[in-house]
């Protein structure tokens, strides 16, 4: 059996018994391998230094590409803490970036203290979530490092701010949490579509000469015009020769590509996206997404005010925390246009 590299083909020769004749490609690999995140309680490492994380930190950020709705409102609950940031000698526009999309993936967010030379913090430095680890000794804090190694800080270096979880108070967990199976399913049902499209949908047809009376020459003739027709990629197709075979008909095209076919592909998408805006209790009009019906989502800018008060305001309240340590102008967030006094 030989591969062709130009085209993928995978030819198998004439069978020495039968005289058969038959060539197809292989299956495409994919691309994307994330891992489901399960809840796995905390507990200390092997070491017994440290509390390992309720779930994967690292499948948190490799699941924010699974799915671009999820992805994308991330990003925006993002764009909404620092659109009203304003920026201080204590916190920076880029170390609030950092903090923000730290705690809206991961569900915590790790300040580390700089100070003077008086011992007074001046300064809050980002530390990354995915790398902190909650020592088992009281303020306690470690970050591991790729080589294996691991930084401890000194108490009360490291400020620890997260999101509640009822089930342990160690860590925080997203909010979103109950909500990957979602992303996940959305990304799966991607992923059978892009197969479909790769192995399915562009074979098509499969070509079958049974008792026609062809010899091996003749096949082979035939496999290299069926192969050239189209070229690699497009829409590819399997030519097979049976010398002999009890069918009546000697000549058979028989189509395998079939765009219609039923995988339910715009139901699952239709369904997990409305999941994704529930579990982020976000609004469609504020992520980009495009109305089905002329009337579309109404007015935006009312739909704006109603997701700052009930949302924006308290995605802002951890960051204040900030403020107990290094002083009560650090972090300050401006009130919207609308709000202020005059404003309609």
């Amino acid at each position: 059996m030989a591969i062709n590299p130009a085209t993928g083909f995978t030819t198998q020769p004439e069978a020495s018994a039968s005289g058969a004749h038959a060539f197809s490609f292989g299956d495409p690999e994919p691309v994307l391998n994330n891992n489901l995140t399960d809840y796995l309680g905390t507990f200390l490492d092997i070491g017994g230094e440290y509390y390992t994380p309720p779930v994967s930190l690292s499948g948190l950020a490799d699941i924010m590409t699974a799915n671009p709705h999820h992805n994308s409102i991330l990003h925006f609950k993002k764009n909404m803490i620092l659109k009203w940031f304003v920026p201080s000698k204590q916190v920076s526009y880029n170390t609030m970036q950092r903090f923000a999309l730290d705690y809206v993936v991961t569900g915590n967010f790790y300040p580390q203290l700089l100070t003077n030379g008086f011992g007074k913090p001046v300064r809050g430095a980002y530390l990354p979530a995915i790398s902190m680890r909650r020592g088992k000794k009281p303020d306690q804090f470690f970050k591991l490092n790729k080589d294996g190694s691991k930084i401890e800080f000194k108490p009360g270096e490291v400020i620890h701010i997260k999101e509640p979880d009822i089930k342990q108070g160690i860590y925080g967990v997203p909010e979103y949490l109950g909500g990957i199976q979602s992303v996940l399913l959305s990304e799966e049902a991607g992923l059978f579509r892009r197969k479909y499209f790769k192995n399915g949908n562009h074979m098509g047809y499969i070509f079958v000469t049974s008792n026609a009376g062809i010899d091996t020459d003749t096949a082979k003739i035939i496999e290299d015009k069926v192969k050239d027709s189209k070229g690699p990629g497009n829409w590819r197709s399997m030519y097979l020769n049976i010398p002999k075979t009890i069918s009546k008909e000697p000549v058979q095209i028989i189509p395998v590509g079939d765009i219609s076919s039923k995988d339910e592909f715009e139901k699952i998408k239709s369904v997990t996206l409305r999941e994704v805006l529930a579990m982020h209790r976000t609004y469609a009009a504020l992520t980009g997404i495009m109305p089905e019906n002329a009337g579309g989502f109404g007015d935006i800018t009312k739909i704006m005010r109603v997701y700052h008060e009930l949302e924006i305001e308290a995605m802002q309240q951890p960051f204040l925390e900030l403020n107990d340590y290094l002083g009560p102008k650090a972090v300050q967030f401006k009130e919207p246009v609308w709000k202020k006094e005059g404003a309609e």
